[in-house]
């Protein structure tokens, strides 16, 4: 997962995605010219629903409530069918045969709108059209019928998951998505063993694919882009049999990756190698759920002392990717590195309606104010009870009085 979310579907225009993931400056609010509501300045033609709900599900974690004109902009991008597209610049007219819905922007507008509750007749109706497109090996593609990618696989996993359904009932022909995401995983013996490939290469053989690794180890376990930290395990690579096992082959491969340097790096034709400091956050985010806190510290500590200035050039999706890699670490997104994230990301949209500076204490009080209520409900009970105890003894001696 990118900033702007890149995909062999994708591929035609990834000058064009680049030049909009990396806007001159952006400001404390969107411009005029753009969408009430939108999170960002940059042109949200072929990633606004991406970094809508990303932003919104980023908010969520850190307790922030957002505005409720960037909850209903997302909403009002779905069509009719439930799917979603990158971007609809008039959502108040009915999508057609030419609107380009796909599965990605559709499952990450699912996980946020599901985080933010009271949408589930949207959500469900995204989830269907989701299980209608899905393909016979039991993954996705990014576009309807398009060869099922493991990125694109694992979003719809963390989508079915966050409205309750359990993906490995999610079948077509008797394929669920964790066999088409197994299919991609490539065996231990081989090169790169571990990782996990975008696709099938041209003569079946798996080419390994970081990007795709990291969003295929959270898919196999069954969890969306806001992701927790799991249980501490060591990851070692095995023979892939089962879902959890293939996550923690994968994150083998991604810890071995991020040993020597602590991030990951993009090599894109005609350039030098760069940090890749997108896919390092979704790295992070996946080694956490697959093997608890500590096995993400090192990447984790590599995006704190550099991460920054990529998210404020690069604007809310990357500042939400931060934010998520912090979350299922256990770091603080509001002192990452010296920068609230918190604070940048709510500044590139409308004004949140609620902000909680610190979520867990927000946690204990709402469950301390629970147990009082709930306390004082049960002497409420009992004195109404005494009472009406007390009225019926009351007339019960009355009438026995001679």
């Amino acid at each position: 997962m990118n900033v702007v979310r890149r995909s062999a579907a994708a591929l035609a225009v990834t000058a064009v995605i680049g030049a909009a993931a990396t806007p001159a400056a952006h400001a404390a609010s969107p411009s005029p010219s753009l969408p009430s509501g939108l999170y960002g300045t940059s042109d949200p033609t072929y990633d606004g629903v991406w970094r809508q709900s990303l932003a919104l599900l980023a908010q969520d974690t850190v307790g922030v409530e957002p505005a409720s004109e960037a909850t209903d902009w997302l909403a009002r991008q779905q069509c009719d069918n439930g799917g979603f597209a990158a971007f609809r610049a008039e959502p108040g007219k009915d999508c057609d045969a030419k609107t380009m819905v796909d599965t990605n922007s559709t499952a990450a507008a699912v996980q946020a709108l599901a985080a933010l509750g009271d949408h589930d007749a949207a959500t469900g109706k995204a989830v269907d059209w989701l299980k209608s497109v899905q393909n016979k090996d039991g993954g996705w593609g990014y576009t309807p019928g398009g060869p099922s990618d493991a990125n694109s696989t694992a979003v719809v996993v963390g989508a079915l998951a966050a409205v309750g359904e359990k993906p490995d009932a999610v079948v077509k022909d008797g394929k669920s998505p964790y066999d088409a995401l197994l299919k991609l995983s490539i065996p231990c013996d081989e090169k790169d063993g571990g990782a996990f490939a975008y696709q099938p290469g041209k003569k079946g053989e798996p080419a390994a694919n970081a990007d795709a690794t990291a969003a295929a180890v959270l898919g196999a376990l069954g969890k969306g882009l806001a992701a927790e930290a799991g249980k501490k395990a060591e990851p070692k690579c095995a023979d892939a049999g089962t879902p959890e096992q293939a996550a923690a082959n994968g994150a083998a491969h991604l810890a071995e990756t991020l040993a020597k340097d602590g991030h990951l790096t993009s090599a894109l034709p005609g350039a030098e190698d760069q940090p890749d400091y997108g896919n390092t956050a979704d790295a992070v985010v996946a080694l956490a759920a697959q093997g608890g806190a500590e096995q993400a510290k090192k990447p984790l500590t590599w995006l704190e002392q550099n991460a920054t200035a990529w998210a404020r050039q690069s604007g809310p999706a990357a500042y939400a990717q931060l934010i998520l890699a912090a979350h299922a670490a256990g770091a603080d997104p509001r002192e990452f590195g010296g920068t609230d994230l918190v604070s940048r990301l709510n500044a590139t949209g409308p004004a949140p309606q609620a902000v909680v500076e610190n979520r867990v204490e927000a946690k204990d009080q709402a469950k301390d104010e629970d147990t009082t209520f709930g306390a004082w409900w049960y002497v409420g009970v009992f004195l109404v009870v005494g009472i009406g105890i007390g009225f019926l003894l009351s007339g019960r001696n009355k009438r026995q009085q001679p």
